[in-house]
């Protein structure tokens, strides 16, 4: 079983990756030209928001400080995608930056249940949060293929 300090280790780096996805669909949202695919990226944004509201809960129930920032790889990554959207314009080449958004923070996910020893309440507050990562997965992962088939 992990001790506080352990669990508040582990939250607050699933804090950081969440807060990332937050603003890579901040992002997204910004460059995608079709309107029902933005909705999807803010609405995705918002429950992102929520769970790492929730995370954060964790952390301050545990005694610890929550994160309350991102990354800086992220934030380099983001100044990349947008480079790299300005050259490949369009909305296929945002979704599939989403998706490979997506493929890491469900692994930081995967990791943290598989391998943290997380007590109780903490593995209970991840999973909850883990609910909407595996959702907006396979939802961007069907996005992507249908607009792949679309476009060739």
């Amino acid at each position: 079983m992990a001790t506080n300090s352990e669990d508040i280790a582990v939250l607050n780096r699933l804090i950081e990756a969440t807060i990332d996805s937050v603003d890579g669909y901040d992002e997204a949202a910004k460059d995608v030209k079709n309107p029902q695919i933005r909705a999807i990226f803010q609405r995705r944004a918002r429950e992102r928001q929520a769970a790492c509201a929730s995370l954060q809960s964790q952390v301050k129930a545990l005694g610890g400080q929550p994160q309350d920032e991102g990354t800086m790889l992220a934030s380099m990554h983001r100044v990349f995608v947008n480079l790299r959207s300005a050259v490949r314009a369009g909305d296929l080449a945002v979704i599939d930056e989403v998706e490979r958004g997506e493929d890491h923070i469900k692994a930081k996910y995967d990791d943290a249940i598989s391998e943290a020893g997380l007590s109780t309440t903490s593995l209970a507050a991840v999973q909850h949060a883990y609910a909407s990562v595996r959702s907006a997965h396979e939802e961007m992962s069907r996005l992507k293929h249908s607009l792949h088939q679309v476009h060739g």
